[in-house]
Order: structure tokens, then C-alpha cells, then sequence
């Protein structure tokens, strides 16, 4: 099948760890949504020997090359001469992508025209596909029945035409291949210990489906991955290992939906026209962070309290003094006071509390390092949970934030 991909990336950035390579991920996630099946990736630096010897390999083993890199205008000038020397042809004027760059840089009058003339010099043999939020146009470049396709920029610049333009010239280009995915949230419990779990079920899954671990702040993705020339049997089929996991994993699956924990919760708020609140110790706002970073959240997200020492607990909470002073705060009595006060104090539907020791010190031989409780209230009912994590203060944070979302969801889920 003809739809073999390879991505290229030029990046000397990435290879010295100063930037994170976030057009990958979107890319990846845009070509597989498509039915191509990325095969290699590789990252090299702004060098001419080996932009032209990765290239070649890359042209050699696969039937489309994506080459990309956050450059500047200048090394732009750069690729394109490394271009022409690959395809053995010469740089040219391209009217219309004179033009877009006129157009784009019409406000900026210290721009001297040619300068605007030499980035409008393009390879010959390539077909520019141009794009309006850059002056560097994607070039597309066709040998032997396969084709390299110059990606200049970054995401935000890339997004439009890779969606209107790209994708669909590539579609009649190569051929898709059926692919299908399920994606599981599991309860971050370590990977290792999930990976000896699910050992026996891995031996056993057919050829055609792969399965991948992936790290989230406080959860991990469980996704499976299946090919096939026949979608429905592999529906099918994808669906039994589903089945199986689910009884091997059992209530360690937290969601089967491929979005954030908040967003499974925030879809469920607004679905039922309900308001919530928090109320936090040890997570120090980071349960408010999560909610209120997803467009729409002002709809149901009213406010936060930190209330991270007792006396906020006691006068902004309500939080009795005797519970403190007896049980303390890290217990199911004043996470359940927490939760009533905060949802009384900004009237909201919900409230959520979390009140915890983080570490990595303030732990005591009845409240080790990672004793957590989480509660979630409306106006009749409060359900709490106690949790004991670990001793890596982020990490326990992440983990009682993620735990404290799954609790308020299924609160709400069975809310009459």
C-alpha cells in the first residue's frame, strides 16, 4: 500500500533541548486521522550533508516525505538551494508567490523588494501551494512516483493549509489505509505496574493492533491501534480487545474518550446546566487552572478559595474548628466541610475540595507523605475519597488533581 510516511524535521533547537517539537505531535496526530501511516522520524541539524543524506534515505524507504523545521527567512533561503541540489534543478521566480509576500508584508515599508523578490525563488520542478499566513509557500515535489513536501514554519502559520491544501492533495496522491483507535484513561498507578498487568493480553493481541502507554499529568493514556483492509471486522475486533482490558483493568479506567479529564467533566457541567466551585489545600489552584484553561468555562466554572493554612479553612470555608483541632486538616471531615462551605460561599450546583500532604516533607507515621482526601458536595449530598500516592511532590499533586476530576464526575454523572 502506498502510504508510507516519513517526517524530517530540521531543528537545531530541538537537538540541544531548547524547544519542545510541538509541529511532530500535530503532525503525527493530523497525518494518522488520515489513514497514513508514519513509519520514521528524525531530527537533524541545519546541515547540508545531512539535510541531503537524510533526505535521500528517507525518499528511498518511504512513498511521502514530509520535511519540516521552525527556520528563519534566511535559512529558508538555505533549504530551498539544499532542495534544488536533490532534485538537480535550479532556483526560479514565482510570480504569484511574489505576490502573497507583497501582500503579507504590505504593512512593513523598510522591506526593500528584493528582498520580497528572492524569497518568491523557488525550485522549478516543485509546485508551491501557497499560504496566506506565511511568506513561505509549501513546496510539493514529485520523482518516481513519490513525493517531498517542504512544510516551512510553525504550527499556527501551517494549520490552515495543512487542512485545506495538503491533506487533500495527499489524499489523491497516496492511498489510506484503515485505521482505528480506542483510547482508555487509566489511573495513573505507574507504568511498569500497568505494563505487567495487561502482559498476558499483549501476547495475545493480533498482528494488525498496536497498543502504546503514553504519561499524562496525573493519568495515563492507553491507546490501541488497529490496521486492516476490512473496517469492519477490524471495528470488531477492536472492540473485543476493548472488552478484555476493560475486565482485566476494571474501575482503573477512569474515561474511554480521547479529551482531558477536565474537559470529560466541563462537557458534563454544561451538558446539565450546572455550576461548580473549588476548594483547595495541597493542590494549591491547580483543580481551578484546569478548569478555567478551555474556552466556555465561565459558563459553569464560578471560583476558587486556596485555602492552604487552618484559618482559611475555619473562617472562609467554615471548616469547624474542633474538626481541625481533633482529625486535622488532611481528613474525610474537613475535605467534606471544605467542598459544603466553598459551594455556599460562591453558590455554586457543586463544590470540590482536596486537602493532602504533597511533600516531600510534613508527613507523620499516621499521615505519610501522600495522604490525600478529595470530596465533592451539592446542596444533598458529599462523596469523599482518600488516597495514598507517592512521595514526589508534583507528581502527587498532578495525581490528586486528576482523581479530584474523576470524583466530581461521576458525583455528577449520578446526579438526579
Amino acid at each position: 500500500m502506498k502510504n508510507r510516511i516519513e517526517i524530517v524535521t530540521i531543528d537545531d533547537e530541538i537537538l540541544v533541548g531548547n524547544n519542545k517539537n510541538f509541529n511532530l505531535a500535530w503532525l503525527g496526530k493530523c497525518l494518522s486521522e488520515k489513514g497514513f501511516a508514519v513509519q520514521q522520524i528524525t531530527t537533524i541539524p541545519s546541515n547540508k550533508s545531512q539535510i541531503l543524506s537524510s533526505v535521500a534515505s528517507a525518499f528511498n524507504q518511504a512513498d511521502a516525505v514530509l520535511l519540516t523545521g521552525r527556520i528563519g527567512i534566511d535559512e529558508g533561503d538555505f533549504i530551498k538551494r539544499c532542495l534544488c541540489e536533490i532534485f538537480c534543478t535550479e532556483l526560479i521566480f514565482h510570480e504569484a508567490t511574489y505576490e502573497n509576500v507583497l501582500s503579507i508584508m504590505k504593512n512593513s515599508t523598510d522591506v526593500p523588494a528584493e528582498w520580497c523578490k528572492r524569497q518568491a525563488m523557488l525550485p522549478k520542478i516543485c509546485t508551491p501551494i501557497l499560504n496566506q499566513g506565511s511568506i513561505m509557500p509549501v513546496l510539493w515535489f514529485e520523482r518516481m512516483d513519490k513525493v517531498l513536501i517542504w512544510l516551512p514554519g510553525y504550527r499556527d502559520e501551517l494549520e490552515g493549509i495543512m487542512q485545506n491544501d495538503v491533506l487533500p492533495k495527499m489524499i489523491d496522491f497516496l492511498e489510506q489505509a484503515i485505521i482505528e483507535r480506542r483510547t482508555l484513561i487509566v489511573r495513573e498507578r505507574g507504568a511498569v505496574a500497568l505494563s505487567v498487568q495487561i502482559e498476558k493480553w499483549k501476547t495475545h493481541l493480533p498482528d494488525n493492533i498496536r497498543v502504546a502507554l503514553s504519561h499524562r499529568s496525573g493519568y495515563i493514556q492507553l491507546r490501541l491501534t488497529g490496521e486492516s483492509d476490512d473496517r469492519v471486522e477490524l471495528q470488531k475486533e477492536m472492540d473485543r480487545q476493548v472488552e478484555q482490558i476493560r475486565a482485566i483493568l476494571g474501575d482503573n479506567i477512569l474515561a474511554d474518550e480521547d479529551i482531558p479529564p477536565e474537559k470529560i467533566l466541563t462537557n458534563l457541567l454544561q451538558e446539565k446546566g450546572l455550576t461548580i466551585s473549588t476548594a483547595e489545600s495541597c493542590t494549591g489552584g491547580t483543580i481551578a487552572s484546569y478548569l478555567a484553561k478551555h474556552p466556555g468555562s465561565s459558563t459553569f466554572y464560578i471560583g476558587s478559595v486556596v485555602a492552604y493554612c487552618n484559618e482559611v479553612k475555619h473562617a472562609i470555608l467554615g471548616v469547624e474548628q474542633e474538626v481541625l483541632d481533633t482529625v486535622g486538616a488532611v481528613s474525610q471531615q474537613t475535605v467534606e466541610q471544605m467542598a459544603k462551605g466553598v459551594r455556599r460561599l460562591l453558590k455554586t450546583d457543586i463544590g470540590i475540595s482536596v486537602s493532602g500532604i504533597a511533600g516531600p516533607g510534613g508527613g507523620t507515621k499516621e499521615k505519610p507523605v501522600g495522604t490525600v482526601w478529595i470530596a465533592v458536595a451539592d446542596a444533598e449530598r458529599v462523596a469523599s475519597r482518600k488516597l495514598q500516592l507517592g512521595n514526589l511532590r508534583e507528581k502527587n499533586i498532578e495525581k490528586a488533581t486528576v482523581e479530584a476530576i474523576f470524583l466530581a464526575k461521576e458525583f455528577v454523572e449520578n446526579k438526579k
